[in-house]
């Protein structure tokens, strides 16, 4: 199996400075801009979250006003910010999702995007969807000879622990195993994430 780690949270919003402000309100920690997917009506603002992960705001690009939807993770049809899924990174997408096949979730085929930073630079690598039940279960992320985000001047928001809830949390973990990884999941009627991260001022708080 290849191996497979945790690459990054997305917490994604109707209004993309909204999301930013949410972030910056509850930890302290203010994201920085990350970029404009172009062709996807979406930009983004990233912050580290340490052992090599890091947090995704996503939300509208202001930039791209022509963009007529549907946008990635829902955005669309997002009332309020809210984490909707997390990424597992990996070496050979394309190996890792037909292991993950072989051991019974699809978590679906491969394509390239990318990201052009404020300064012009374009950045690619290869993903696929937004993630299955309900964004519990992680979409596959590969950067390619792309350096990873986390290799930038990122500010700080410690992440402590990441769980699940969803009213089939047997189905989740079936999945997230068949991923060769793990995550908590308890029952609960509305699926969701939570990530217990650490403030500035050394304090525990959720992001949901």
């Amino acid at each position: 199996m290849n191996d497979l780690v945790f690459d990054h949270l997305v917490y994604a919003g109707p209004d993309l400075e909204e999301a930013v402000a949410r972030v910056a309100d509850l930890t302290g920690v203010t994201p920085v801009r990350g970029g404009r997917h172009v062709g996807l009506g979406t930009a983004n603002y990233l912050a580290d979250l340490g052992a090599g992960a890091y947090l995704e705001v996503v939300g509208p690009d202001p930039d791209q006003p022509e963009y007529i939807g549907p946008r990635p993770f829902g955005i669309d049809e997002l009332t309020e910010p809210a984490l909707v899924t997390w990424a597992a990174r990996v070496r050979g997408i394309d190996d890792a999702i037909a292991e993950a096949r072989e051991r019974g979730y699809d978590p679906g085929e491969a394509f390239e995007m990318s990201r052009v930073t404020d300064d012009g630079e374009v950045l690619t690598w290869r993903l696929t969807g937004a993630g299955g039940l309900d964004g519990l279960a992680p979409f596959l992320i590969d950067w390619g000879n792309t350096p990873h985000p986390t290799t930038r001047e990122l500010p700080s928001i410690p992440l402590l622990l990441v769980t699940g809830v969803h009213p089939e949390p047997a189905a989740v973990e079936t999945a997230v195993r068949a991923l060769g990884m793990d995550m908590l999941v308890r029952r609960d009627a509305r699926p969701g994430l939570v990530a217990v991260l650490e403030t500035s001022a050394g304090k525990q708080v959720a992001l949901s």
